[in-house]
């Protein structure tokens, strides 16, 4: 009984600080253009969001290496990830080098600030080989304070350069420079005893399946705002962006519980992946609830007053993000298992949502807000289904 009161407290205890990392990073991430909003022009404004959008783009392959060295590191200890780390960091550096004189020309940014905007990808990216280690290691309370790390490494220069009224290439310059210490600090956070090059290495076709599915994710969970500010007049896409906020905090809430059943799920182990699905539901159902008995007081957080008349939308924003926070589950699950195509599924939802939304249903705010919900319940049914095919057992 001890031992497993203890369990209990020390997965409490680590479910808490990934918790409260996640919502640093998140708090951080909001600070910097709001602040920009007070510090820089409206041209420069513009450009630094272009900035911001391109680093979360070109980010999304270090959240694949994390969730892929955590996979290989939970059934293998001690795998080697440094050659996979630094080369997907080269790789998607070097992509936003090659881009330089396109983003330069498109986007209207300087070739110094995609310059930097190279090596502050670089330096976000490497960061998941660590994060990904301590993670499979189920080294949790290590992995917070990771996190923590990087989410200071990635805005404290960025939030330092605009306090000080640095404008942007300088508030770049600051981020990007802040950001070059990330992987030494991760470094030295996540040394293990464990012979780090003992077992195989990861492989690149993990990296990419795993990217894949972050991609996926997040291009299925955001095609409904898109949508919307494609087809929808200027104040109702404006109100549908409201309601989004509520569908991306139902979607991201739970998700320290996918962080904490990862390595369990690498090793096949059935029963944490139906309480990971238990406990995304159970937060999911209290977010709606909440959601349906204050609605006009959850828009009114988000947006302000002008929205609380949409309150009577809330509960199916955060319905489709419950629903998307169990697909997150069960991707996560099938990348854990080794499925060849966990992304499948995502892209074919998304592809259905733009097809019904753009030519079947009318451009109203409710059409393509019940269409969002439909599409959140056929990819947890179709990602349902690939799960059940492939099992739970974890391939080689």
């Amino acid at each position: 009984m001890t031992t497993t009161t203890s369990a209990r407290r020390r997965i409490g205890m680590s479910g808490a600080a990934v918790a409260v990392a996640g919502a640093l990073t998140n708090g951080l991430g909001y600070l910097v253009p709001v602040l920009g909003a007070r510090q820089l022009g409206p041209g420069d404004l513009g450009a630094l969001a272009t900035v911001l959008a391109i680093a979360a783009i070109a980010g999304v392959p270090g959240v694949g290496l994390q969730i892929a060295v955590a996979i290989h590191r939970a059934r293998t200890r001690g795998a080697a990830s440094g050659r996979i780390g630094w080369l997907t960091a080269a790789v998607c550096a070097g992509a936003v080098v090659v881009l330089t004189p396109v983003l330069s020309a498109l986007l209207d940014l300087s070739p110094a600030v995609t310059l930097l905007l190279a090596v502050y990808t670089g330096a976000v990216v490497v960061a998941g080989r660590w994060l990904g280690e301590l993670q499979g290691d189920e080294r949790f309370l290590r992995l917070a304070l990771g996190m923590a790390v990087l989410a200071v490494g990635r805005y404290a220069g960025l939030i330092a350069g605009l306090l000080l009224g640095a404008g942007l290439t300088g508030s770049v310059l600051a981020g990007t420079a802040v950001t070059l210490l990330i992987p030494p600090v991760l470094a030295h956070l996540a040394r293990s005893r464990v012979d780090a090059s003992g077992g195989h290495g990861i492989t690149a076709r993990q990296v990419l399946t795993a990217c894949s599915a972050t991609l996926a994710m997040l291009v299925v969970s955001y095609a409904d705002l898109i949508l919307a500010r494609h087809l929808l007049p200027a104040d109702a896409s404006g109100g549908y962006a409201v309601g989004t906020v509520l569908t991306k905090g139902a979607l991201w809430a739970p998700q320290v519980v996918t962080v904490l059943a990862l390595p369990r799920l690498a090793q096949g182990n059935r029963r944490a992946l139906m309480i990971a699905l238990g406990l995304v539901a159970g937060c999911g159902a209290l977010l709606v609830a909440a959601s349906a008995l204050a609605g006009g007081l959850a828009f009114r957080l988000a947006g302000g007053t002008d929205y609380v008349g949409l309150g009577r939308y809330a509960p199916v924003f955060a319905a489709t993000g419950a629903l998307y926070a169990l697909v997150f589950v069960l991707v996560n699950a099938q990348v854990a298992a080794g499925a060849r195509w966990p992304s499948a599924p995502l892209w074919a939802a998304t592809v259905g949502l733009i097809v019904v939304a753009e030519w079947v249903v009318p451009h109203t705010f409710t059409a393509i807000l019940w269409c969002a919900v439909g599409t959140a319940v056929v990819a947890l049914a179709l990602t349902a289904l690939a799960t059940r095919r492939g099992g739970a057992q974890p391939v080689p």
